[in-house]
């Protein structure tokens, strides 16, 4: 059974996806917050498989809960669901850790999917934020384009580091090393770890 965190600042929409994720028995909604802050509390003491997570919200946003659940180590993978597909509240929510971007006018079985792929540990972007955020990030990185975590993992993999020894050595999951290489090589436009690494050093980014 995955268990779910929902976070979204209006009851109504909490209710509906609380009824949406309920109708597949392989999903349980353990808890409800209307802010992140309330969030990352309830996450810290729920610890769920998934939190499916409002971008705006009063009284703490999204992009800040995420980035508190990592700053406490909390590794729980987080499916951004939102009406915002701008370039700022896209990239943000990504940088800051999200496993996967969904907008609200998703289909029930888009985003069942999405929870299921999300708890995997493998990325979710829905079509319209995947283009979006494949033009932003084909761009030529630079040194302040990859997030300083990014920077940790793709220094490890360039000294030759595996997966699960840079999960150890980060003190986080191998499905979020996995996430954080995803992240970097479509800001690189590379494919692999060896791209990687070789467009890092060319660019600045590492050296």
């Amino acid at each position: 059974m995955t268990r779910v965190l929902v976070v979204d600042d209006h009851p109504v929409v909490r209710d509906g996806l609380v009824s949406t994720i309920s109708t597949a028995s392989d999903l349980e909604v353990v808890g409800q917050a209307g802010d992140g802050p309330s969030a990352v509390d309830l996450a810290a003491v729920l610890l769920p498989d998934v939190v499916v997570m409002d971008l705006r919200m009063p009284g703490g946003g999204g992009v800040a809960a995420i980035q508190n659940l990592r700053s406490r180590g909390i590794d729980t993978p987080v499916l951004v669901l939102t009406t915002y597909d701008t370039d700022s509240d896209t990239v943000a929510a990504i940088e800051a850790g999200a496993t996967g971007y969904l907008l609200k006018d998703a289909s029930t079985e888009a985003l069942i999917d999405a929870i299921r792929t999300t708890s995997a540990g493998e990325v979710v972007l829905s079509p319209a934020i995947a283009t979006r955020l494949a033009s932003h990030m084909h761009q030529p990185a630079r040194r302040g384009s990859l997030s300083t975590r990014e920077r940790e993992v793709l220094l490890l993999v360039a000294r030759g580091t595996s997966n699960r020894l840079i999960a150890k050595e980060l003190f986080v999951s191998e499905a979020t090393v996995k996430t954080h290489l995803t992240h970097i090589f479509t800001k690189l436009g590379v494919s692999d770890r060896a791209a990687a690494v070789a467009a890092a050093y060319e660019r600045g980014i590492l050296g």
